[in-house]
């Protein structure tokens, strides 16, 4: 989803695209940087599982070069209910402090600019897998954070909302690991239902980040894009 999700962006032509990631995929970066050469492409080492500190100082590192930053997209997970720690560390927690990071150079209380922060949350937060109960929860906080900070955004000048794809075509779905091996055919059974692929989910996404709609509870399933109402 992330890669599609960036070439449908590149296609759309901002001025930079930056790419953080625990993997340095350079064939990558040649591939989106070569689809429209107007767009800047770099790219970052980074694990959203390091300490806040860390996730600061490398964005200042990017602020200090690009000036400005409009988007923010929260992006990272994984779907594994043995790994129970790194999988609140990563799906929910990174969220949290990359998001809280970026408030020192956006929230507008510091005379910031505001910006737009976009999470990818899943439809497991409101309707949860429930052989993968941490994975579904996690998904579920990262649902709600971003609830907040869309409500808090007359304080901050930071708007938010969620894009939440259902079942999509992806190495994570293929293969993952039930909570206490509640269900061991957990992965064979979720791809009986109906799927989507990715380069729908991406375009989609791009839907939504053009729509700009602050609290906005995007379902990116089936090759559509709906609002879910959430009360």
């Amino acid at each position: 989803i992330g890669l599609d999700t960036s070439r449908e962006i590149v296609k759309s032509g901002p001025k930079n695209l930056v790419l953080l990631d625990r993997i340095d995929n350079p064939a990558a970066i040649a591939e989106l940087s070569a689809l429209n050469p107007k767009v800047t492409v770099t790219f970052y080492p980074y694990d959203v599982t390091v300490p806040l500190a860390e996730t600061k100082k490398l964005l200042k590192t990017i602020f200090d070069k690009l000036k400005t930053v409009d988007l923010l997209i929260n992006g990272a997970g994984i779907l594994d209910d043995h790994q129970i720690e790194r999988t609140i560390a990563v799906n929910f927690t990174g969220t949290v402090n990359t998001t809280t990071a970026i408030m020192d150079f956006w929230d507008k209380r510091n005379g910031g600019p505001g910006g737009v922060i976009a999470n990818i949350c899943s439809v497991t937060g409101f309707n949860s897998i429930y052989q993968v109960p941490v994975y579904s929860a996690s998904k579920a906080a990262a649902l709600s954070f971003t609830n907040s900070l869309a409500r808090l955004a007359s304080v901050t000048g930071v708007t938010a909302y969620s894009i939440n794809p259902g079942i999509t075509k992806t190495v994570l779905v293929h293969k993952f690991n039930s909570w206490l091996n509640v269900e061991p055919r957990v992965a064979e059974l979720l791809l009986e239902h109906p799927t989507q692929t990715t380069v729908q989910c991406a375009q989609n996404f791009v839907k939504a980040i053009e729509a700009n709609q602050n609290g906005a509870i995007w379902k990116l399933d089936l090759g559509r894009l709906d609002p879910i109402e959430w009360t």
